[in-house]
């Protein structure tokens, strides 16, 4: 089970993220070629390099650990409106240079469909979670997305990196759309290894702040599999939202959540249950079917009640992304 961890202390784990076995990825945009052969996102890592070196996204991060542990406290004591309903509104900004990477409004609203499908429990393989974690699945999550529009820019630029180039006009991006309102997606060419990348709450409002999908890996029709279920988007919107990969970056690490089973590092494929491990002694199988592991998007299919939870603090209305809930 998952200990919360209070100040210091979970800067501490969180900055031990790259103790993790899996390797890291090389923040610049000339590092990235070819294509995903496994599933890689490095949303962690960029947030330990920019906690350990700007105090005051370090004190946003604390302050939003705390308000999600009191938010917490308060719905299990009862005191949480239980629906908590907020509908995000989206702004897709597509930047291409081929046919293939302009993706289409039809894939968009796919994409968008996806979201909401598996945001709000209905996507079709929610049958398949297993008993052992029915009691804990967190159903619908009560969040849902709404396109406002599409931003479309052509380029000649051919690979992109994790440097946020496509998030500015002068290199050679899109700006976002009010990012104190609005929920910004860039989608892009190719990013080598990397299927998408997003940033924290604790970026909440500043120009860089949204979610990164590499275009093969957007929507469905015409994805690349195994990745081609949407569920990059869902994803990196976890993280969006303040989830943390299952595994908590490091062996037997921590998610901050307490009802996603611990586990020694993040899984790939499309293991079959149960997919047992040991941590602290204790051996049981992990949640690997939940969207914040690694494994392919045919093999994740639910979050659990305590995600939930934390997704809520952040989008009450004194959360870190409050201001979503004006439109």
């Amino acid at each position: 089970m998952k200990k919360f961890l209070l100040g210091a202390f979970t800067l501490g784990m969180l900055m031990a993220c790259n103790t993790t076995s899996e390797s890291t990825e090389t923040l610049n945009d000339d590092a990235f070629t070819g294509v995903a052969s496994r599933k890689s996102c490095p949303s962690e890592e960029i947030r330990s390099n920019l906690l350990a070196k700007d105090a005051d996204a370090k004190a946003r991060y604390i302050a939003i650990e705390n308000g999600t542990e009191k938010f917490i406290q308060a719905r299990k004591a009862g005191r949480v409106n239980a629906d908590g309903s907020i509908d995000i509104p989206v702004v897709v900004n597509v930047i291409y240079k081929t046919a293939a990477e302009n993706v289409s409004d039809a894939r968009i609203a796919e994409q968008i469909a996806i979201l909401n499908a598996d945001y709000g429990g209905t996507n079709t393989d929610a049958s398949k979670i297993p008993s052992e974690f029915s009691s804990v699945k967190a159903g619908d999550t009560k969040v849902r997305f709404h396109l406002i529009k599409t931003v479309r820019k052509s380029t000649t630029k051919t690979k992109w990196g994790t440097n946020d180039a496509m998030k500015k006009t002068s290199t050679g991006g899109i700006n976002a759309t009010d990012p104190t309102q609005y929920f910004n997606i860039w989608v892009v060419g190719s990013m080598g290894g990397i299927l998408g990348y997003a940033t924290f709450p604790e970026s909440s409002g500043l120009w860089n702040d949204g979610v990164v999908i590499a275009a093969p890996y957007f929507g469905q029709t015409g994805a690349t599999s195994p990745y081609n279920l949407g569920r990059t988007a869902t994803h990196e919107v976890g993280h969006y939202l303040n989830l943390r990969h299952i595994w908590g970056d490091a062996t037997c690490g921590s998610d901050l959540v307490a009802d996603t089973p611990t586990q020694t590092g993040a899984n790939y494929g499309k293991p079959t249950y149960p997919l047992m491990n040991t941590c602290g002694g204790v051996s049981r199988s992990v949640m690997f079917m939940n969207y914040m592991d690694y494994v392919d998007d045919a093999a994740m299919f639910m979050f659990s009640a305590g995600q939930k939870d934390r997704m809520q603090a952040v989008l009450t209305a004194t959360g870190a992304r409050k201001g979503l809930r004006n439109l």
